[in-house]
C-alpha cells in the first residue's frame, strides 16, 4: 500500500463529507470528472467499492466507511509531522551540545542561555563543561556541536573565531595587612595562595605567569571551584588568581577586595566548530548569541 495517492485518498474523504462528486470537485478546486477519475483509481488501487448512491447522495461503503476513519488517522499524522518539520525549519525545536570551562558556564553563559530559552522555548541545550583539551576532544568525536573554550584550540578540523579576552585579577580578604602595592608574581608567591588544582586550562596560563618571572609559588590549597576559592579568600585563609569574569558584584559584601596584575595576564576565549559541521538553525543561533558576546567596536 505504500503507493497510495494522499490526493485520492483526499478526494474520496471530500466526497464522503460533502454528499457528491461536483460539490467534493467545488471544494477542493478540481472539477467532477478529476474527483470521479481520482475515486476510481482508488477503488481499483484498493480492488473495493467505496461510493454507493444513495438516492441522490453519494455515501461509503463498509469498505469506504473502514477507509474512512483511517484516513482521519493518516491526515493527524500528516499534520504532526508538518508540524514538527516547520519547528526545525524555523528553528524552535532540536538539540544542542554546548561545551565550555567552569567559570564560563557559571558566570556567562548562563544571561545566554536564558534570552535563547525566552526566544525558542523548545530548544534545548546540553552545556558540558571541562578543560579546552577535554572539550576539545568532544567536538571532535562530534558529541558537542559547539565549544566556547579557553584559546588556542588546535586542530585543522576546528573553525576558531576568538570573542573575548578576559583578564586575571588578584583578590584577596578585605582588610589584609599583607596586601601588596602591586599584584607581582614575586609579591603573590611570598604569600599563602589558593590555585585552581592542576590541569585546568586556566591553572596552566597562571603558572607559565609566575614561571616566567622566576618564580614558583607553593599553593596551600587547590581547589576546582571559583566559588569555593573566593569563599577561602574570604575567610582569610590565601589570596588567589581568577578570571576577572568571576567577579559578580557581590566581592565587596564577601569581604574580597582585587587588584590588577603586574604584569597583566588574560586569556583569550573563542568559539570553535568543526569545519564540516552542518549549522542547522538552532545551532546558528547559539552560535550568534556566543558571537554577540564580544566588545562592540567603538
Amino acid at each position: 500500500m505504500s503507493d497510495l495517492n494522499l490526493d485520492h485518498l483526499r478526494s474520496f474523504a471530500a466526497v464522503v463529507s460533502q454528499g457528491s462528486f461536483s460539490a467534493a470537485g467545488a471544494l477542493l478546486g478540481l472539477t467532477q470528472p478529476a474527483i470521479s477519475m481520482q475515486v476510481k483509481q482508488l477503488e481499483q488501487r484498493l480492488a473495493l467499492k467505496l461510493i454507493e448512491r444513495v438516492g441522490r447522495r453519494a455515501t461509503p461503503t463498509a469498505a469506504g466507511s473502514d477507509l474512512l476513519a483511517h484516513i482521519g488517522r493518516v491526515e493527524g499524522a500528516l499534520a504532526d509531522m508538518l508540524e514538527a518539520m516547520t519547528a526545525h525549519a524555523t528553528g524552535v525545536t532540536g538539540r544542542v551540545r554546548l561545551g565550555t570551562g567552569p567559570t564560563a558556564c557559571i558566570y556567562l553563559i548562563p544571561p545566554l542561555l536564558k534570552d535563547l530559552r525566552r526566544r525558542f522555548p523548545q530548544l534545548e541545550i546540553v552545556v558540558a563543561t571541562g578543560n579546552t583539551g577535554q572539550m576539545l576532544k568532544l567536538l571532535e568525536d562530534n558529541r558537542l556541536d559547539v565549544a566556547f573554550v579557553t584559546l588556542p584550540a588546535p586542530g585543522r578540523m576546528f573553525q576558531v573565531t576568538p570573542v573575548i579576552d578576559d583578564e586575571f585579577i588578584a583578590i584577596f580578604a578585605a582588610g589584609d595587612e599583607r596586601i601588596p602595592a602591586s599584584a607581582t608574581p614575586t609579591a603573590l608567591a611570598k604569600l599563602p595562595i589558593v590555585l585552581e588544582e592542576p590541569g585546568a586550562t586556566s591553572r596552566g596560563l597562571m603558572d607559565r605567569w609566575f614561571a616566567k618571572a622566576g618564580v614558583m609559588p607553593k599553593p596551600v590549597t587547590e581547589l576546582g571551584s571559583t566559588e569555593a576559592i573566593k569563599k577561602v579568600v574570604g575567610a582569610g585563609l590565601g589570596c588567589s588568581i581568577m578570571p576577572r569574569m568571576a567577579l559578580t558584584g557581590t566581592e565587596k559584601r564577601d569581604g574580597i577586595v582585587y587588584r590588577p596584575l603586574s604584569p597583566p595576564l588574560q586569556r583569550q576565549m573563542g568559539l570553535v566548530l568543526r569545519r564540516d559541521k552542518p549549522l542547522q538553525r538552532g545551532l546558528r543561533e547559539l552560535v550568534n548569541a556566543i558571537l554577540a558576546l564580544a566588545p562592540k567596536a567603538r
